[in-house]
């Protein structure tokens, strides 16, 4: 069943804000606990609702859900946990109908050791895919081919008794990674991608992109200082050990990049969104951007850290504007596999913080992913080790608690069942201080975050300048965040107190707050003054070029 893309605009990525749905955990239609793919569809109003402007669902492949989705055995076949290929077409067709663009997470690095193409590689070294994985012979003393290190903990080779060779697993041992130095793996990857968009998706979040090729086999250098960011870079894994020189972001990458660029340009109105992990994170999102033949955006985890301060979050952004030219990034402060941002940046239940930090993500030049649960001001939930079923929470516990925290499910009806998610018992649980924040108590509330995010959404989609603009950043002023967005005339200028004081700035003679701005953007523009509140938000449009130092 072919279905169409939703057509339009085909930059309609460029400032797009795109909305994170971990099926798992959304909304169950069948009460067995675990959310499915009807269950978004039954709340595309919902999503509809908050004024984004695409969904992008995590897994729901066919897999053993060794890592819940992201262990792949069928590219083309949706796990009966989640539903069938009939229900991800009527959500596609669904989601259009809303105006709502869909895109999907694409595993591409590596698959589940379920997947048939494993099954055939491993069977012996002379098979049709016998080159299809990353294989290798032991050392001399038996030990594994290199020191590299997989994210999820020990050696990232695992010994094979069939082939006796040792197999590359740069996150669980049962995610063999595939060989992209073979040009058939390439093919068929590429033929995997395509049938999704013969099924009409409008693009693809590709789960650790720089991942798909490795250099050659030698031992990574020690690394000098742990510097955490990237999930698996902390002091209790020694993946943080080393340099990561050999296992990933090698140059071979970009001529895969390069061919499946080629491939959606076959399709207009489609694009690519890269999670990009490694050292030099702003410097890959920019390679792997610029120039328009590999990928259309990326993201990474530089604003996925413990680290809030303005100054924190004003360099990577500063950083990447300098070294990213004609590429175009993509930001966000949380997704699946981090603590949740309001307990992450010790904002939870502080209205006037969470809006700052709203204002904050969602006026910088790039694409935004949202996580679900980010609207309700969802904090990170405190389960017990017996809670666990992360197998990265499982083995580093108890330094380190795993991604289960920020999964458990969305909750939709405060004084319901499981917070209205299921009727049966959930995967994770629905923690008793999630309910306060359920979708059915804000909606009624003027004044919740919930209403905060759809109001500056739709303020921020009437607003070329914020959506598609250039921009500007001033120098720090004190924890006052000050930058400019530019679009042909349209001059708009953004400050943004992270201060527990008021302050006044200084402001272009001819700054006029903006017509229909939402109440949250609370500073106060006077003649040749900007006055801000503790935590306040001011956007105001500027006609002239007259130069503006706050």
């Amino acid at each position: 069943m072919a279905i169409r893309q939703l057509g339009g605009d085909p930059d309609w990525w460029r400032g797009a804000v795109i909305y994170q749905i971990y099926p798992r955990s959304f909304q169950d239609s069948r009460g067995a606990g675990i959310g499915d793919l009807q269950g978004v569809i039954d709340r595309l109003d919902y999503i509809a609702s908050l004024n984004v402007d695409a969904i992008w669902l995590a897994p729901f492949f066919t897999s053993p859900m060794k890592d819940f989705g992201y262990d792949v055995s069928d590219y083309r076949g949706v796990d009966p946990t989640f539903g069938t290929l009939d229900d991800f077409d009527r959500l596609v067709e669904a989601a259009h109908a809303r105006g709502l663009r869909v895109t999907i997470d694409q595993v591409l690095s590596h698959s589940s050791d379920q997947h048939p193409w494993f099954a055939e590689s491993r069977s012996s070294r002379d098979n049709p895919k016998a080159d299809w994985y990353v294989w290798a012979d032991a050392r001399s003393d038996g030990s594994p081919p290199t020191n590299w290190q997989a994210i999820f903990g020990g050696s990232a080779w695992q010994w094979d008794t069939r082939r006796c060779q040792y197999y590359l697993h740069n996150f669980l041992v049962e995610q063999p990674d595939l060989n992209f130095h073979n040009p058939e793996v390439v093919e068929a990857i590429l033929e995997e991608v395509r049938f999704w968009l013969e099924r009409g998706v409008d693009g693809f979040r590709l789960d650790a992109v720089n991942f798909c090729t490795h250099g050659p086999l030698k031992d990574n250098p020690p690394r000098e200082k742990i510097v955490e960011g990237f999930i698996g870079v902390r002091p209790d894994n020694p993946y943080a050990f080393q340099r990561h020189l050999y296992d990933k972001t090698q140059p071979e990458n970009l001529a895969f990049l390069e061919r499946l660029r080629a491939l959606l340009d076959e399709y207009p109105s489609t694009t690519t969104i890269g999670e990009v992990g490694d050292d030099d994170s702003l410097g890959v999102m920019s390679e792997y951007t610029q120039g328009g033949k590999r990928l259309h955006m990326c993201y990474s985890f530089n604003l996925l850290t413990d680290k809030a301060t303005p100054a924190d979050l004003l360099a990577p952004l500063t950083e990447m504007e300098a070294r990213i030219g004609d590429g175009w990034p993509c930001w966000a402060v949380g997704n699946h596999d981090i603590t949740r941002v309001a307990t992450r940046w010790n904002v939870a239940s502080d209205m006037a913080k969470l809006r700052l930090y709203l204002a904050f993500l969602l006026t910088q030049r790039g694409s935004i992913c949202l996580y679900q649960g980010e609207e309700l001001g969802l904090t990170e939930a405190e389960l017990t080790f017996e809670q666990l079923v992360d197998p990265a929470g499982i083995t580093f516990w108890p330094s380190y608690k795993g991604r289960d925290g920020c999964r458990t499910p969305m909750p939709w009806v405060a004084d319901a069942l499981h917070g209205g998610f299921t009727t049966a018992t959930p995967w994770l649980p629905v923690p008793e201080a999630h309910l306060a924040l359920a979708v059915d108590r804000q909606e009624r509330d003027p004044g919740s975050l919930l209403n905060a995010y759809r109001d500056f959404l739709l303020f921020r989609r009437n607003q070329p300048a914020l959506v598609k603009g250039d921009i500007h950043y001033h120098p720090l002023q004190g924890d006052v965040i000050c930058f400019e967005r530019l679009h042909g005339d349209d001059r708009l200028l953004v400050a943004l107190n992270f201060a527990n004081d008021p302050c006044t700035l200084s402001a272009p003679l001819d700054a006029r707050p903006l017509a229909g701005a939402p109440s949250l953007v609370n500073g106060r523009w006077t003649a040749e003054r900007l006055e801000l509140p503790a935590f306040g938000i001011a956007i105001a449009r500027c006609p002239s070029d007259l130069p503006w130092q706050p």
